[in-house]
């Protein structure tokens, strides 16, 4: 029944130019359950978010808060009624306290002034008590890790809420532990009976956690499931809205001809404080992977290699010619390409469109005194539009107006346009959905298969070895090890890192 539930949403639509992002959605949250949000990048969850919580009005339908109908004008209006949120990408202030963070906006007074002594003591307090973290509150954000920022923007956004916590994609910055811990929190806080959604494209993580599920596709509702009643392979087949096969979400690795000629060796590379001492070699039409968890030194070697990190030793080599300073100009010039794994802060251009977005690398490699005419930029972008299927009414609209999955698309087409003969790709498939994963997987294979040098990063250690000719395993910003062929498995890049040694000692431990 109606009243049995703590937050309705009936028939919401959204339309914004030339896209009708949502279409006549309904969804239904439980006190005391953790509810997921499931769709494919561009099926209207963030939206839907969005008009939940007054960033976006919505065109038609209606919200009821523990059966009142509820007007939501702005995200004041969802925070004083007690719905809280943590978006994919933290919104915090990197320059104020840990503790200010927590309580901006709602700095408790004492004597007409900000009592500091009572908002580091509550901050301390919230994330010990209710996360179990135990840092200085009083030290700047930005001093600490990806990681312990996403932590306190969901203890920012558990002390607000009253009664609904929506959490998006919180897990994607966190290690195992981390998730565990969290994972931890989100089941306190259901007995406590807080209504939790939770979005997330680990579905593993959603069958660990969820209660239900609710299923949006291109703006348009799906479905409401029970978690345990709803079998994998039937929820990634509503999600993308086809049968999916036996082995369909498994990358067909059709193997290479990896070229015996080097394009790029490092040898000594290192930056203190940053990374320790390395050698690295990479083929010619080879995709190369690195494992590792969070912090072991996987960005930060890619970083080097196209100079965004500058080693301080060491020597680098590329198709033989010794570059004594590596940077990024320079590295595009020599046809190395860098998709890095913070899009919106590294990646996408914001006030741009999605084709001066894609152009924007050519332009970089061609110079900026050689302009590329509109024509040839309208043809560069509609060809890469095709060919990863972005999903936008045209490619003059507003790159932050796509969903992440798009964004993402959008940045892989802007290295590929300058015709690399490198590509890093740093979490390639972070954040997006079953469906475009298996695009880019299989993109990426493609591109070996023609010549191109791929460098792949990912968390996903099933993703890197489904990808990789070899894996690089590193822990503690050291290479510990590397695996090929037969030798590569989850088991095996796990035991390594938990055992820091390499494959040979690993195997004889």
């Amino acid at each position: 029944m109606s009243s049995d539930y703590l937050l309705r949403a009936e028939g919401i639509s959204k339309y914004f130019p030339g896209v009708q992002a949502l279409s006549n959605v309904n969804f239904h949250l439980r006190a005391g359950e953790i509810h997921s949000l499931m769709g494919e990048n561009g099926a209207g969850k963030s939206t839907f978010i969005k008009v939940l919580t007054g960033v976006h009005k919505e065109d038609e339908g209606s919200f009821y808060l523990k059966g009142n109908k509820i007007d939501l004008s702005s995200p004041q209006d969802a925070q004083n009624i007690g719905i809280s949120t943590v978006y994919q990408e933290v919104n915090l202030c990197e320059n104020l306290s840990v503790a200010e963070n927590i309580f901006i906006g709602r700095e408790p007074m004492k004597k007409g002034r900000i009592d500091w002594k009572e908002i580091n003591k509550r901050s301390q307090r919230i994330l010990w008590e209710r996360l179990n973290i135990n840092i200085d509150v009083t030290k700047i954000l930005s001093s600490y890790s990806t990681a312990i920022r996403q932590m306190v923007a969901i203890a920012r956004a558990v002390d607000i809420s009253s009664g609904v916590l929506i959490l998006d994609e919180p897990t994607s910055s966190l290690d195992k532990n981390e998730v565990e811990q969290l994972f931890r929190v989100m089941r306190n806080l259901k007995n406590e009976g807080l209504g939790i959604v939770f979005v997330s494209h680990f579905l593993d993580q959603i069958y660990e956690i969820s209660d239900r599920i609710t299923v949006l596709r291109n703006g348009l509702y799906i479905g409401e499931y029970e978690t345990r009643k709803l079998p994998r392979k039937e929820l990634v087949s509503k999600m993308i809205g086809r049968e999916w096969g036996e082995d369909s979400n498994q990358v067909k690795k059709t193997k290479t001809q990896v070229s015996n000629e080097i394009f790029l060796r490092g040898k000594g590379l290192a930056r203190k404080g940053t990374l320790n001492p390395f050698d690295l070699e990479l083929k010619k039409g080879e995709v190369l992977g690195l494992a590792g968890l969070l912090g072991s030194g996987r960005t930060e070697m890619a970083k080097m290699i196209v100079g965004i990190e500058k080693a301080d030793r060491g020597v680098l080599y590329l198709e033989n010619e010794q570059i004594r300073s590596m940077n990024p100009k320079l590295a595009v010039e020599k046809g190395m390409s860098f998709c890095p794994e913070d899009r919106k802060v590294e990646g996408i251009i914001n006030d741009l469109t999605i084709r001066e977005n894609i152009i924007l690398g050519l332009q970089t490699k061609r110079g900026l005194l050689r302009h590329i005419p509109l024509k040839e930029q309208k043809e560069i972008a509609q060809k890469y539009i095709e060919l990863l299927r972005i999903k936008t009414p045209s490619m003059e609209e507003r790159i932050d107006n796509l969903s992440g999955g798009n964004q993402q698309k959008v940045i892989l087409a802007r290295w590929l346009a300058t015709d690399p003969k490198l590509l890093i790709l740093d979490e390639p498939t972070r954040g997006i959905d079953v469906g475009s994963k298996q695009e880019i997987r299989n993109l990426i294979l493609k591109l070996a298969r023609e010549g191109i040098t791929i460098l792949f990063i990912s968390a996903e250690l099933e993703e890197t070895i489904a990808c990789c000719d070899r894996v690089i395993v590193l822990r503690d910003r050291n290479i510990i090890g590397e695996l090929q062929g037969s030798e590569m498995s989850e088991s095996k890049i796990m035991e390594m890192i938990a055992k820091g040694v390499d494959s040979n000692e690993a195997s004889l431990a």
